[in-house]
């Protein structure tokens, strides 16, 4: 499906702000703004490098404003945002936006059309910008004002004296280093003349930031302009670069990645224009680490790798996709830091410290391998790397791990310990804990008895007969036990989590994970009263909400400062990737009458595929109608579950 729009919507600034584009580098960094070309969030830049490694990014190039000189008339195809305007307004010359490879957009001036391509290399900090005049009865004068930040993604830059200007320009080619303590920046702008004209541009407004409740206003470094002459037909290819392209065209490197990313297309398991939008928003995660190995970032623009979320991502980003080299370099890079039975909650650089808090993303590590096998039957990988971790992971639960991560006598997995969250439901205000579910969570528990499940079967596979058997008795009783103590009569569904005193009875999403995992501890009767209780208190057309509207904890709204946006984070608010599981879960209860369902279910996430994120998928929407989207434009887990649970169930 390619995404367009014409100038209904493109010479709308309140929809052409709202609309946002993505491109990624394959190492962390990017490029993204509106089709308006005004920037509404501090991470929008077009040219946002990760230095060293994909935690460390930054917006350098935050626009490269154009005016076209056509005659005696001056067109300003830029759009910014300062308090209480739109100045200049160059949304309204853009006639059609589209997005299919990369994003292109078509500007009319007059009798001349000019179309603009932005790229952002693979493999390397480079974001290629590509001008062509498509048609013009005379020749165009093209002046460029690059506006640098230079700055940390999740800072904002103020105007200061201590900004080098330093920066030479030769041959076409800029060279400057902003800050002394930063690196050397390129701009290749060829045939073009450039005039010193150093100053700052004050109040630009982000009104994403304002909502968030947070400083929303930023200066920008201007140090002259570039200008060239253009005629019918001719094109402009710009190169910023941490590193000298000279010699290099932009035309050929455009074209170089081109072909890599419709190279994407020949492996996926189904082949249609959905898959082929989402098979590109999931190459956007998977990330470079350490030259070789390979990690899925869990959304843009400011989140870094997340082990739960790349471990529930995966099956979809990597598998469903054909990427099995890079699916094995992922789980060859977590199965490394396997420590005390758990994984770390997020992967950090050699100086960070790892930190072990979460009580689930090392079973979700068992779902990926599980996943693996059943996708590529490459139990040799697994066998030789990931199956003595797998033995460790279940030791150490067997025994008792962090957090008081240990096996109650009822064979059910209890974590918790005061002051941390350990469910994926973690949000936390000012040290409180908003879902607090210490004890034994429903979804904690499903995965446990299927990695137990998943075990005993790599353990016959590796002609390990008795362990195998023995796995699968402990299996068997944390499967009468989960159904014993989860089942809430009274509701007709699970329980949230349970502890030695209490069952929680809050209507959740958790509950479905009883019902989509590969070994599913619910068939019959019971599966479909507990798929029926998440359809009518949870479901929404874009995923499941994260507690159901009759709860006392109920939150309408999400947004606001930190503070008001965390509390509500889990407590209403709905979840993308949820919906993965619930159509998984829906097509195994209710089979071809559930997998027509689930064909309607993702018909409506295809609309919002051009709603705000473009191509992609949000992490969070609003509770309640009209779901507006939230949160990253583009999450792996939300791309990933979708795309999975499009092949593996609805196709």
């Amino acid at each position: 499906m390619e995404i367009e729009f014409d100038a209904e919507v493109t010479q709308n600034f309140t929809q052409a702000s709202t609309k946002e584009w993505l491109e990624t580098n394959g190492i962390g960094g990017w490029a993204s703004s509106t089709i308006s070309g005004a920037n509404t969030r501090r991470y929008h830049g077009l040219f946002v490098p990760a230095i060293g490694n994909p935690d460390n990014r930054q917006v350098v190039l935050s626009k490269l404003d154009e005016t076209l000189l056509i005659g005696s008339r001056d067109y300003e195809l830029n759009s910014n945002i300062f308090p209480g305007k739109v100045q200049p307004k160059g949304f309204q010359y853009l006639q059609v936006f589209r997005k299919n490879i990369f994003p292109e957009f078509e500007y009319q001036c007059g009798a001349t059309k000019i179309q603009k391509t932005i790229a952002a290399i693979n493999g390397e900090n480079t974001t290629l910008i590509i001008y062509k005049i498509l048609e013009s009865p005379e020749p165009v004068r093209l002046r460029l004002f690059p506006l640098f930040a230079a700055r940390q993604i999740d800072e904002l830059r103020k105007e200061n004296h201590t900004i080098l200007r330093d920066y030479h320009f030769n041959g076409g080619l800029f060279q400057m280093r902003i800050y002394p303590e930063l690196y050397d920046f390129f701009l290749s702008v060829p045939g073009s003349r450039f005039t010193d004209n150093p100053h700052w541009i004050n109040k630009f407004e982000y009104p994403l930031e304002k909502f968030r409740g947070l400083d929303h206003h930023e200066d920008l470094f201007n140090p002259g302009t570039f200008e060239i002459t253009l005629e019918s037909g001719q094109e402009l290819g710009i190169i910023a670069s941490l590193e000298n392209h000279v010699g290099n065209q932009a035309s050929h490197l455009l074209q170089r990645e081109q072909q890599r990313r419709e190279k994407l297309f020949v492996e996926l398991k189904v082949d249609d224009q959905f898959s082929r939008q989402l098979c590109l928003a999931a190459d956007q995660f998977i990330v470079k680490r350490d030259n070789y190995l390979r990690s899925i970032l869990a959304g843009y623009h400011w989140m870094n790798d997340s082990s739960r979320q790349a471990m529930i991502a995966l099956p979809g980003i990597c598998l469903s996709t054909g990427r099995f080299e890079d699916a094995r370099k992922i789980l060859r890079i977590f199965s490394q830091f396997v420590n005390k039975g758990m994984l770390p909650d997020h992967l950090r650089t050699d100086d960070q410290e790892l930190h072990y808090n979460n009580a689930d993303a090392a079973f979700w590590f068992f779902i990926a391998i599980f996943k693996y096998w059943q996708y590529t039957d490459d139990f040799a990988f697994i066998q030789a790397e990931l199956l003595p971790k797998m033995d460790e992971i279940i030791d150490w639960h067997e025994k008792g791990t962090r957090h008081n991560i240990q096996i109650d006598s009822d064979h059910l997995l209890f974590a918790g310990k005061s002051g941390l969250q350990h469910t994926w439901m973690d949000a936390e205000v000012n040290g409180w804990g908003v879902t607090p579910r210490h004890g034994k969570a429903v979804e904690i528990n499903a995965l446990w008895y299927n990695s137990l499940e998943i075990l005993a079967r790599f353990k016959k596979l590796a002609g390990d007969q008795p362990t195998g058997e023995y796995l699968e008795k402990r299996a068997a009783a944390v499967k009468e036990s989960f159904k014993s103590k989860f089942w809430n009569e009274h509701k007709q569904c699970l329980y949230d989590y349970i502890d030695r005193n209490h069952s929680n009875a809050a209507v959740r999403p958790n509950q479905i994970f009883a019902l989509s995992l590969p070994f599913p501890l619910f068939d019959g009767q019971r599966a479909e009263k507990i798929l029926q209780v998440v359809r009518e208190k949870l479901l929404t057309p874009y995923g499941l909400r994260s507690l159901a509207q009759n709860e006392p904890a109920y939150r309408s709204f999400y947004g606001g400062n930190p503070e008001a946006r965390n509390s509500s984070y889990h407590q209403g608010t709905v979840w993308g990737w949820l919906i993965g599981p619930y159509l998984t879960a829906l097509v195994s209860v209710h089979g071809e009458a559930g997998k027509k369902e689930a064909r309607h279910i993702i018909e409506q996430i295809k609309t919002h595929l051009k709603t705000w994120g473009l191509g992609t998928i949000s992490e969070i929407f609003g509770a309640e109608p009209p779901h507006n989207p939230r949160g990253c434009i583009s999450q792996a887990w939300s791309v990933g579950e979708v795309l999975r649970a499009y092949v593996e169930d609805t196709v």
